[in-house]
């Protein structure tokens, strides 16, 4: 029994991502999901009680392993260096496995800010404490003294655009070959933690 409510959960999940994507939270019908799913709207309630909690569901699903680890991994007792590689790795994968999601991410800033910030919460995102391990390093001397709001917001635009930017790139870059825009993103990974390194390193 339990294995039938998993797989019916994972189908919703599934079927609300793509309404979410495609039409926005604000678009997202429940009876659409429901249908897509397989499953009545009643029983769609059932599980999430309200389209809220099944984005939030659906946040978690995708960034769920995601998160935790990264916040696990900033208060380990790895190198400053290795944090970010891991960081740098794990998001651009979770990119690469989810490629329409930053531009639903991006307009749901604009409209539903308070959804996407109680998410990440629910998530244990703290960025102070990944403010406080960089500005830590930078009092040890590892780091030059640079601004934090700066150096996340370079690091973060650095793996999401070519993320977004898919459809013009694959064409414009690569000809139109998937396999090469993927080994781009492969690739991107080593070369955004080093573009950061150089950026930041004493």
């Amino acid at each position: 029994m339990k294995e039938l409510e998993k797989s019916t959960e994972l189908k919703i999940l599934e079927a609300a991502k793509l309404e979410f994507i495609t039409k926005g939270f604000d678009g997202a019908r429940m009876q659409q999901i429901a249908t897509k799913a397989g499953i009545n709207k009643a029983l769609l309630h059932y599980y999430f009680r309200n389209k809220e909690n099944l984005f939030k569901a659906v946040f978690g699903n995708v960034f769920g392993d995601f998160f935790p680890k990264i916040m696990t991994t900033f208060q380990s007792e790895l190198s400053f260096f290795e944090k970010l590689r891991f960081f740098i790795d794990g998001y651009i994968n979770v990119l690469n496995k989810n490629p329409k999601l930053p531009v639903f991410i991006l307009h749901e800033i604009q409209h539903r800010p308070e959804l996407l910030l109680n998410s990440l919460k629910e998530q244990g995102v703290n960025p102070k404490i990944i403010a406080g391990m960089v500005e830590a390093e930078m009092v040890k001397g590892s780091l030059k003294p640079v601004p934090v709001a700066h150096l996340l917001v370079n690091m973060l635009s650095m793996c999401i655009f070519p993320v977004v930017a898919a459809p013009i790139m694959r064409e414009v870059l690569f000809d139109g070959n998937e396999k090469k825009y993927k080994n781009f993103l492969e690739e991107r990974k080593q070369y955004v933690y080093e573009f950061i390194i150089n950026t930041i390193k004493k």
